[in-house]
Order: C-alpha cells, then structure tokens, then sequence
C-alpha cells in the first residue's frame, strides 16, 4: 500500500465541510423537535458514521444517549456477502427506547433494513434513520429514511468517516476518490 499525503488521491469535493454542518444542524433541529420528551438513543454503525454522530449528538437541543454497533456483511470482500456479522453489539437494552440510528451513506440498504428490523426484535419502542447521504442508484432494499441528507451520484467517495481500505475517514469533507487509488492502478 503506497502511502501519500491524501489529497493527491482526491478526484474533487464533492460536499463540503460547511455543507456538511449545514445538513446535519437542520436534521438534528427536527429530531430534536420529534424526540422531546422521549429520551432518544442515538446509534451508529462503526466505524463510518461516528463523525457524523459525533457532530449530530452536539447539534441535538435535547437529552440524548449515544450506543454504537460495528457491523460486517462483507467478509474479506469489496462486495456484501448478503449475510450481516455482529462484530460489537450494543451495550444497551433497546427494549421500550426510541432509537435514532445515524447513518453516514444509505447505499444498498441491505445492512440498514438488517438492522432496523434487528431493533424493532429486540423491543424498541420506535427506529427511525437519519442518514447524511443516499445514493439512490445503488439502492437494493428499500429503507425508509426519516430524516434524509443529501442524495449523491453513484462515485466512490471518501471522507467524513467514510473510508477506503480504511483510509481517507480524517477528512473534513466527502470527496470522490480517483478511480486508480481502487482500481489497483497505484502510482
């Protein structure tokens, strides 16, 4: 693995840090308008959406708790195995508690509708989603995103907690990731 200063790797930005804010600051206002009163439990899926958690817990107006779950359905793979692995279960009972899961990108949905329905057994009172982006395009399972962020082409993208080959999540905006950095093509 050749290792460069992560810039050079970077097709364009494609969402900025300021939009990024933007978009996370209006979805946290409503859910915080929708949960007051019922004490949310905010969860994220390790480890791409913990910056987005970290930054919509702090824009939430309400008392919240944060749980976070690490996830796999694709083995040693570039491509889901269909079969989602508890790798980090939750240390909370959901049972009776509404849940807010907070996504970085909905992109075949199959590990989202997974673990909504996962929840919905082990008695929470209510799931909903919260998720920064969508790529529409790739979608495979329907899930129904309450609060929605931004719909994005089908591009490889990196940033904010989204990763390739686990790099790439310290950056402070979602940027597309040339096609030679994963497509084996190393300079």
């Amino acid at each position: 693995m050749r290792i460069a200063d992560v810039q050079e790797d970077i097709d364009h930005e494609l969402v900025s840090k300021e939009e990024i804010h933007t978009i996370i600051a209006k979805a946290a206002a409503q859910a915080s308008k929708d949960y007051a009163g019922k004490d949310p439990l905010l969860i994220a899926v390790l480890k791409g959406a913990i910056n987005t958690l970290a930054v919509f817990s702090q824009e939430m107006s309400i008392p919240c708790q944060l749980d976070f779950m690490s996830l796999s359905s694709y083995g040693s793979g570039t491509k889901s195995s269909g079969t989602v692995t508890i790798r980090q279960d939750l240390s909370t009972d959901v049972r009776g508690r509404h849940i807010l899961i907070v996504e970085d990108i909905v992109d075949s949905g199959r590990t989202l509708d997974w673990l909504v329905k996962e929840l919905k057994r082990r008695g929470a009172a209510s799931v909903e989603i919260f998720a920064l982006l969508e790529k529409p395009s790739r979608r495979e399972v329907e899930v129904d995103v309450k609060y929605p962020g931004l719909e994005i082409p089908d591009e490889f993208v990196v940033g904010f907690g989204l990763d390739y080959d686990e790099r790439y999540r310290n950056l402070d905006s979602i940027a597309v990731l040339k096609p030679e950095v994963y497509q084996g093509e190393q300079a």
